[in-house]
This record gives C-alpha cells, sequence and structure tokens, in this order.
C-alpha cells in the first residue's frame, strides 16, 4: 500500500512537472508567435519600403534616361557638358580622397595596435625582466638591453612620427573632402536649376508637338478632300503655289458652283475602272490557277479509276483460279467458275462471261460491273452447268467453302471459326472438305463444330461440350472419346 503511495506521489509530481513544462511551452510559443507577428509586420513594412524606393528608383532612372541634350540650345549643351565633367572629375576625387582617408586611417590603425600591443608589451617585458635579473647578470646583460630600449624608443619616435604625418595627411584630406561636398552641392544646385530648365523645355515640346499632331490631322483632313474630287491634273499642286489663298478661296468657290451642273456624274469613274480592270486581271490569274489545277485532279481521279479497275482485275483472276483450282479437289470430277457481270446496255444477267473473256474487256469502267457469279457442274459436263439458284444446300455448302478455301489462299487469315459445315454434305464431300482442312492447317488455325466423324478423324485437338444441370461444360477429350461421343449422339 506504501509502495502504491509512493508511485502515486511520483506520478503526482511528474505531472505537475509536465503540466509547468506545458505552460512553460504555451508561454514560449506565445512569445514566439507574438515575435513572429511582430518580424511580419517588420517584413511588410521593410516590402513597402522597398516598394516606395523601387518607384523612385524606376521614376529616377526614367528621368535619367530623359533625352536632356537634344532640348538645349548649344551654348546650354556646352554648358551642361562642362559641368557634368567638373562633377565627373570633382566625384573622382572625392572617392580617391576617400580611398586615402581609408588606407591612412588603417595605417594608423596598424600603428597604434603596434604600439600598444607590440613595443609597450615589449618594454614592460624587459623592464620586468630587468626587474628580475640579478645583480651578477645586471651588467652581462646591461649593453644588451640599453641597445634594445634604444632601438625600441627610436622605433617608437618613427612610429609617432609616422602618426603626426597621417595625422595631418588625414586632416589635409578631410579638407579636400569638405571642398569637393562644397563644390559637389554647387553642382547639385545647377543641375538642379538646370532640371527646372528642362521641364520649361519639355512644356513647350508637348506644346508644339500636340500642335504638330493637329496640323498632320488637317492635313489628312484635306487630303481625303483631295482624293474626293477624282483624278486632278498633273500641275494640280504646282501651277497654284504663289497664288495668294483669298484668289485661291475664290476660284474653289466658282468651281464648286461650276460642278454643281454635273452632280449627276459619277466623279470616281475613272478609279473605278482603273480598281476593276485590276480585279478582273486577278480573277483570270486566279482562273487560269483553278483550270490547271481541275485538269490536275481530273488526271489524277482517271489514273486511280485505272488502278481500281486492274486491282480488281488481278483480285477477281486470282480469287477465280483459285476457286476453280479448290472445287477440282474437293470435287474431283467437278468444274467450277467464279465470273463477273458488266451492265453493257442489255440484261446484266444474260451478258454473265467467264475468265477469259473478262482479261479482253479490261479497258471497261468499274460503274460497268454490277456482280459476281458462279457456275459449276458436280459431273464435269458443259451440259450440267448450273447457277447457285440451281444448287442443292449441301451443293451450296460445297461451293460456299470452295469460296471460302481460295480467298484463303488468295489473303490467308491465322484463324477460322465454322459451325457444323459438314452438317449438309454427303460422306465423300465431308472427307474431301477434312483433308483440304487438314492440309491448310499447317498455315492457319481452323475451328469447327460437328457431329460427323470424318472431320473428327482430322483432327489435332478435341473439346467435348454437355450440358449438366443446366450449364454447358467444356472439357478437353481425346479422339476416341470424341468418336464415342458422336456415335453415342447418332444412335
Amino acid at each position: 500500500m506504501q509502495r502504491q503511495e509512493t508511485k502515486l506521489e511520483q506520478l503526482k509530481q511528474t505531472y505537475e512537472r509536465q503540466r509547468l513544462d506545458i505552460r512553460a511551452n504555451q508561454t514560449k510559443r506565445e512569445s514566439y508567435y507574438q515575435d513572429i507577428k511582430s518580424k511580419k509586420d517588420k517584413v511588410k513594412a521593410l516590402e513597402t519600403d522597398i516598394q516606395e524606393i523601387s518607384t523612385n528608383l524606376r521614376s529616377l532612372q526614367s528621368e535619367i534616361g530623359t533625352d536632356l541634350a537634344s532640348q538645349l540650345s548649344n551654348k546650354d549643351r556646352q554648358e551642361a557638358e562642362t559641368l557634368n565633367n567638373e562633377v565627373q572629375e570633382l566625384k573622382r576625387q572625392l572617392i580617391d580622397a576617400v580611398k586615402n582617408r581609408t588606407a591612412m586611417e588603417s595605417k594608423k590603425n596598424e600603428l597604434e595596435y603596434l604600439l600598444h600591443s607590440n613595443l609597450e608589451r615589449r618594454q614592460r617585458e624587459l623592464q620586468q625582466q630587468m626587474e628580475e635579473i640579478t645583480i651578477e647578470d645586471h651588467e652581462m646583460q646591461l649593453d644588451h638591453v640599453e641597445k634594445e630600449l634604444a632601438r625600441v624608443k627610436q622605433n617608437i619616435a618613427k612610429a609617432s612620427k609616422r602618426l603626426e604625418e597621417l595625422l595631418s595627411l588625414i586632416d589635409t584630406s578631410k579638407k579636400h573632402l569638405e571642398e569637393t561636398t562644397n563644390q559637389l552641392d554647387d553642382l547639385k544646385k545647377t543641375d538642379r536649376i538646370e532640371k527646372e530648365r528642362f521641364e520649361g523645355i519639355s512644356k513647350k515640346a508637348e506644346k508644339w508637338t500636340n500642335k504638330s499632331i493637329s496640323l498632320q490631322r488637317d492635313i489628312e483632313e484635306y487630303s481625303q478632300k483631295i482624293s474626293a474630287l477624282g483624278v486632278l491634273p498633273a500641275d494640280a499642286f504646282d501651277k497654284y503655289q504663289e497664288v495668294a489663298m483669298k484668289t485661291l478661296w475664290k476660284k474653289l468657290s466658282e468651281c464648286n458652283d461650276g460642278l454643281k451642273k454635273y452632280e449627276h456624274v459619277n466623279k470616281k469613274a475613272l478609279d473605278q475602272y482603273v480598281n476593276f480592270s485590276q480585279e478582273k486581271e486577278k480573277l483570270m490569274k486566279r482562273k487560269d490557277e483553278l483550270d490547271k489545277g481541275h485538269e490536275a485532279i481530273v488526271e489524277l481521279m482517271e489514273v486511280l479509276e485505272l488502278r481500281k479497275h486492274e486491282t480488281i482485275q488481278f483480285t477477281f483472276k486470282q480469287v477465280s483460279h483459285y476457286f476453280s483450282e479448290v472445287f477440282k479437289e474437293l470435287v474431283p470430277n467437278g468444274k467450277a467458275n467464279l465470273l463477273i457481270r458488266r451492265n453493257l446496255g442489255v440484261d446484266s444477267e444474260s451478258q454473265s462471261q467467264s475468265q477469259s473473256q473478262t482479261s479482253s474487256s479490261g479497258s471497261q469502267s468499274v460503274e460497268h460491273f454490277t456482280g459476281v457469279g458462279i457456275e459449276v457442274s458436280f459431273t464435269g459436263l458443259a451440259a450440267e452447268t448450273c447457277e447457285m439458284q440451281q444448287l442443292s444446300g449441301g451443293q451450296k455448302s460445297l461451293v460456299a467453302l470452295a469460296m471460302i478455301f481460295a480467298i484463303q489462299k488468295c489473303d490467308p487469315a491465322p484463324f477460322y471459326l465454322f459451325d457444323e459445315i459438314d452438317q449438309a454434305l454427303d460422306s465423300q464431300h465431308r472427307t474431301a472438305v477434312a483433308n483440304m482442312l487438314r492440309k491448310l492447317a499447317e498455315k492457319a488455325q481452323f475451328i469447327t463444330t460437328t457431329f460427323r466423324p470424318e472431320l473428327v478423324q482430322s483432327a489435332d485437338k478435341f473439346y467435348g461440350v454437355r450440358f449438366r444441370n443446366k450449364v454447358s461444360h467444356i472439357d478437353a477429350i481425346s479422339k476416341e472419346e470424341a468418336l464415342q461421343f458422336i456415335v453415342g449422339d447418332d444412335d
């Protein structure tokens, strides 16, 4: 119990100390905040002073940059140049005097420091040594000490003399500095007088400038009135230079009275004719440029049309060749042709031509093409040739597959997906399609769904799809399982 009370007492003391520390820190923080606030106020005051100084500096720089010499007479400019040279010379002398004074004061301080710190200390040391020297050593060191003392006194005398010279030179420099300062004040007073004169001259110059602007406006107004009169004779301005103003006004009044008879006449007809002629020339040049551009565009369109026709013909020939080749592989005894139909002013269906006939009419336009037709014969006999509308469902499927395989040979794709393409085919044709897919699978990937064993026999991978619990499941299976699945489904 006592241990707990002791611990509690210690905790109370610790709490009191921490509370006092917190209070002291709060007091310090308040004092810091006060210092920061006062310093911020000082910073704002300094920023205000800096802005005022910057404003004054810019105004002074603008005054310095004003070209005063251009507004003064020759005598005033010479006097100003003389005063400026004197000011520069006095400033240079003042700077030299200040430098000399600073150097002399520095030398004076060095000598005083040498006198007080070295020589007098050395003298005291020597005196102390002399007091500490015994009677026997006194005679031995007396000569040395006297020589040292004489040398020290001599150095002190030299230093005192040099100090007097420096003081005298400082006084002279001070007098020269006062004279230079007085001359500088006189020059500032003269400069202020010259500035007042310059301000008066500037006001006069501004007045003359405003008057010049007003006269310039009058000149522009009269020029517009002159241009409104139309085309004037060549000697219109030289002829009346020496005529009195009153006579000119009288002639102008008579001319205005005479012009009233011709108010209905367009005074600007000649100017308008010249302007329209120039505009016509510009438009004719623009027309020539547009005609050349049109010819170039027409030529480009013809070239593109020819290239398009050639590309279509070339692609069609490739697809037609591969279509016949693939159909021959699928139906060994069959024959198939891919036809292109044209509109030559008669029934397009009756004008279908074969691939050999297409090459002879290559100069026809692409707009004459109306479509593509197919003629096939599953026996190889020309009399049994049929079009797509005459084929059964299985035959149409086989022809469609032949077309897909032909396009694949012209422009192969990396992936093909077929959905029960062998559903309407008989066993012989299913085997042919399976062999074709096996052959083409070397350069592309084929995925097909089937319920027939022919495609399964030539496949590499097998996947079974089963429907269980209202959900489709896909599983990888073997060939035997796939065949059993198909046989079971057939059963």
